[in-house]
């Protein structure tokens, strides 16, 4: 089985995983049914936008950590220099 890859072949996205259509066989509807895979790539895509807010939010919280270290460090290297 050969790995779905997207048309620009960047990473997936919730949008391209949203919008993703994928072919029918040669043979019709030999397959797998069109429903259980729009159902499947609708919870992917919501998955995935949920975890790219999470990781957003996380990276946020991080820059705002690292910026409240650097100034307690700066703070405490100019009173170690009074």
């Amino acid at each position: 089985m050969g790995t779905y890859r997207s048309r620009n072949g960047g990473p997936l996205t919730a949008d391209g995983i949203r919008n993703a259509r994928l072919s029918y066989t040669r043979f019709g509807r030999r397959g797998y049914q069109p429903a259980q895979v729009d159902a499947l790539l609708a919870r992917l895509a919501k998955e995935t936008a949920d975890r790219c807010q999470q990781i957003r939010l996380l990276q946020a919280e991080n820059d705002r950590i690292k910026d409240a270290l650097r100034t307690w460090q700066t703070e405490q290297a100019n009173h170690q220099h009074r």
